[in-house]
């Protein structure tokens, strides 16, 4: 069995960012998921929007594509993409 290669690592192991200037532009899709756990009153407050700071779940929305369009800022090496 062969030694997986790593892109990020030169010869002495040390971490490197790799040069991908020249790569084709490739479509790629991604899935999050989260199991968010809360009591039935939360729930129905956030169903029925009752809650006093406004749409909870439109908010949630925007900062998961706000948190991935900032990828790159939190993995290290991550080359920052373009995202549609």
């Amino acid at each position: 069995m062969t030694e997986p290669t790593f892109t990020h690592l030169d010869d002495a192991g040390n971490a490197h960012m790799v040069d991908v200037s020249g790569k084709d532009t490739t479509h790629r899709r991604a899935v999050a998921r989260c199991t968010v756990t809360m009591r039935p009153e939360t729930v129905a407050a956030i169903r029925d929007g009752g809650v006093e700071k406004g749409d909870v779940l439109s908010v949630a929305r925007v900062a998961g594509i706000m948190a991935a369009k900032r990828t790159s800022d939190t993995i290290p090496l991550c080359h920052p993409l373009m995202i549609s």
